[in-house]
């Protein structure tokens, strides 16, 4: 074991650490708070999107929210199986699906693979959340999240090297007279709020332990294939 201290060591150097946690928490506030004050803007194509229950437009996947919240989930046409670290977010999206809608908000999976090819993806993972298909729009590329050819291509608002499928997530409103605008969207590290086993991996000792590895997250697999 290294670093031991006294307890009134510890304590000390526990204070000073709370301090720089106070201030992350004022500055997520501030950053939280902007983020609510950012403009909107129209959605103006009308998607329509596809699955086991058959076509569904835009207005449908709010059903009966105000509010909604899509993931682009990394799974292209003729894929069999869904992204790793796609399906390592994706196990945190049932749980807070009933809180979420205390507060009026919908959420939704989205794909460019047509719903026939992940449904039993879905199916395996034991997954309940609605996951619907783009596979007949430009849906996935207005977002950011598909690039055909991959390559480069524009993602996290910049031009950069891409793959076919890159992860997202984006958030629309809806008001009475059916109209969506698109609020948010964001990739990449923005998306790490939303996976809680990395937020409680950053609170233990060796917080991510990825920085030996090949890749950052090489470690993650399908919850049904870790061997322990």
């Amino acid at each position: 074991m290294k670093n031991l201290v006294t307890k009134d060591q510890w304590n000390s150097a526990r204070v000073d650490l709370l301090e720089k946690e106070k201030e992350l928490t004022r500055i997520r506030d501030e950053v939280a708070r902007a983020r609510r004050e950012m403009p909107w803007h129209l959605v103006e194509k009308d998607y329509l999107f596809s699955g086991p229950g058959g076509e569904c437009t835009f207005q449908d996947l709010f059903g009966s929210k105000s509010q909604l919240v899509i993931y682009h989930f990394m799974f292209g046409p003729g894929w069999e199986e869904g992204c790793k670290s796609c399906s390592f977010w994706a196990d945190q999206y049932d749980t807070v699906a009933t809180h979420i809608a205390a507060r009026d908000v919908a959420f939704a999976v989205v794909s460019r693979a047509p719903w026939q090819e992940f449904q039993p993806f879905k199916e395996r993972m034991g997954w309940q959340f609605p996951w619907v298909s783009s596979s007949e729009t430009s849906f996935n590329l207005d977002y950011q999240v598909s690039h055909p050819g991959a390559g480069q291509g524009v993602y996290n608002y910049d031009d950069t090297t891409v793959m076919e499928e890159m992860p997202g997530l984006s958030v629309f409103t809806k008001d009475d007279e059916g109209r969506i605008a698109h609020t948010y969207s964001c990739y990449s590290r923005g998306l790490d709020a939303l996976n809680a086993t990395y937020q409680i991996l950053d609170l233990v000792p060796k917080g991510r332990d990825e920085e030996s590895l090949d890749f950052t997250m090489s470690w993650v697999r399908h919850h049904d294939r870790y061997e322990d």
